[in-house]
């Protein structure tokens, strides 16, 4: 039976308009980044969220806590309570072509923890925001389990505040490998140009977990590795955009965002987040190729946003 991806209605307006030289009305106009601001805030994210200017995010990247009683700032009498408190401000504050994405589970089975269901539910019924896909962050190492299936995966929901988003497949195709790329060349259906660029990494990603010896660990508990990220800032905004993390956590956010050229928000009420980013800048090194940066600790958060402008030239 044929693959009906090949017959999307919409795909195949956008190769036609691919072809034929035309912008999508998503597209950006190319910003020229003289260097990149990243501020850092200790304190609480709803605060800082009730202070951003509106429309001026065009990624908001969370890992919120899960309620699991790891800390002082992993614990909620009522999880969904607080939730919306951050959730009622994110449409708000992303642009017209913003970007959402948080990471979370479905395995929590008591309504005092975290649970993604919970917040796809409220966005849903209670926001303007839009469900663009759910990301799977498949790894092959774990705990094991003896009353359930060992769990071996992580979710991340993508939402979108209008369907005019910004998405850049491009920046994070993933090769073929030289037997594959032979066999889609022979599909008539598929564009080559669009093959030799790479595929659609679709979305099960497949990236090991941080294990105690890697080279990427600064010392919060919950880091990330910094590949999905990565994914995740490349795809979902562009150079010269600004990326606002309101659980900031490892601060892993901000240095990838350093290393893309974006500018970057970064709040959380824990002031390790500052030693933990030191760490990041420490392990990054000189090695790759960025625009110049600075970086700003409680400053007034309109200063901020006056510092992005003059740092971007159109």
């Amino acid at each position: 039976m044929p693959n009906k991806s090949h017959f999307n209605s919409g795909l195949k307006a956008l190769n036609k308009q691919n072809k034929e030289g035309k912008k999508h009305s998503a597209d950006i106009d190319n910003i020229d980044v003289q260097k990149t601001i990243h501020a850092f805030f200790i304190e609480d994210a709803v605060s800082i969220l009730e202070r951003i200017p509106d429309n001026s995010i065009q990624l908001i990247l969370v890992d919120p806590p899960y309620n699991l009683d790891l800390a002082t700032w992993d614990t909620f009498d009522n999880y969904l309570q607080w939730a919306r408190q951050w959730l009622d401000q994110v449409y708000r504050v992303l642009s017209p072509s913003g970007n959402c994405v948080i990471f979370g589970g479905f395995q929590y089975q008591d309504l005092k923890k975290g649970d993604l269901l919970e917040i796809l539910h409220y966005t849903r019924h209670n926001t303007d925001l839009r469900f663009t896909n759910l990301i799977i962050w498949y790894y092959k190492n774990g705990m094991s389990a003896h009353r359930f299936f060992a769990n071996r995966h992580e979710e991340a929901v993508w939402l979108t505040k209008t369907k005019k988003y910004y998405f850049d497949l491009d920046s994070v195709r993933v090769q073929y490998s030289p037997e594959q790329k032979k066999a889609a060349l022979r599909d008539k259906r598929l564009i080559p140009e669009n093959i030799n660029k790479g595929k659609n990494p679709t979305n099960v990603w497949e990236i090991g977990r941080l294990n105690g010896n890697s080279k990427e660990r600064v010392g919060h508990p919950t880091q990330k590795p910094l590949e999905i990220i990565r994914r995740f800032v490349r795809s979902l905004s562009y150079e010269g955009s600004t990326v606002l993390d309101f659980f900031a956590g490892s601060g892993t956010t901000a240095r990838v965002c350093i290393e893309e050229n974006r500018h970057s928000i970064m709040v959380d009420s824990d002031k390790k987040t500052l030693d933990y980013f030191e760490e990041h800048i420490k392990n990054k090194g000189e090695k790759l190729f960025h625009k110049p940066y600075e970086q700003h600790v409680n400053m007034e958060l309109e200063r901020i946003f006056d510092l992005i402008k003059d740092a971007n030239r159109k």
